[in-house]
């Protein structure tokens, strides 16, 4: 069944209003009529399944007929921080992590990063990574959208590190760190201690990799370096890897 993500004014109690893209799409593309069903989401804290009552040129109207629980979230936050890479790379990070159950998506600029968005050109991107994830989040049948930050300096990232219950930053050299046992250790104390839903902050680097100074700074920053592997991953393929090894460790892909 079709989703979509409408406002919380557009979900009134018993009825559902779509307008812009999303009327379009229901009209033009999946060429809906009176009576067809989809499910609405405010992508905060209400879902339901509703039924089209009226169609016009640019608006949908339905009513809604079931309400739904809202159970399709991974029950850990994970903050994909992904250092921005070349070309249409950050499409992809968002649209499969996205997809994946990614929580949050936080663009940076390291020492390497090959890519510098100037202000005017950061904030169309943002507008289109969010347009991207929207889709993505319908498509999966998310109960919500991920957040997509503003573009943010290597520091920032640093900074919020404190904010997670878990930081980690994938790096090709480190060997020490199995991250199966460090997940098991941290999430599942986390758990047991609080009770609360925790966040994992995991922090993928350009294609250059990350230099010795800013590891040093991570670990400094309380940020655990891991490997995911013997091989070498792309940036964006390091993004997808590792949410999907944090959310199969925590039992949220069968694990």
């Amino acid at each position: 069944m079709q989703r979509y993500f409408v406002p919380a004014g557009q979900f009134a109690d018993r009825t559902v209003v779509l307008i812009g893209d999303d009327a379009h799409h229901a009209i033009r593309v999946m060429r809906m009529s009176v009576g067809d069903r989809f499910i609405c989401s405010n992508g905060v804290d209400r879902e339901a399944i509703v039924e089209i009552t009226r169609l016009a040129k640019t608006t949908v109207e339905a009513t809604v007929v079931e309400e739904r629980a809202m159970t399709s979230e991974p029950a850990v936050r994970v903050w994909v921080a992904q250092s921005l890479p070349k070309g249409d790379k950050m499409d992809s990070v968002v649209q499969k992590c996205t997809e994946i159950g990614a929580d949050r998506f936080i663009p940076y600029t390291s020492e390497r990063s090959i890519v510098q968005y100037a202000a005017d050109k950061a904030a169309r991107r943002c507008e289109r990574w969010r347009k991207i994830a929207k889709e993505a989040a319908e498509q999966a049948h998310r109960n919500r959208i991920p957040a997509v930050d503003e573009p943010v300096s290597w520091e920032r990232i640093l900074q919020l590190a404190g904010a997670a219950d878990l930081a980690l930053i994938c790096y090709e050299k480190e060997n020490a760190l199995e991250l199966r046992r460090l997940l098991a250790e941290r999430l599942g104390r986390e758990r047991r201690e609080t009770e609360r839903q925790p966040t994992v902050l995991l922090i993928v680097g350009p294609e250059g990799g990350f230099t010795p100074q800013e590891i040093a700074q991570a670990e400094a920053a309380g940020i655990k370096p891991v490997s995911l592997g013997r091989r070498i991953l792309r940036t964006e393929t390091a993004a997808m890897v590792g949410l999907t090894c944090i959310l199969y460790e925590s039992g949220e892909m069968g694990g």
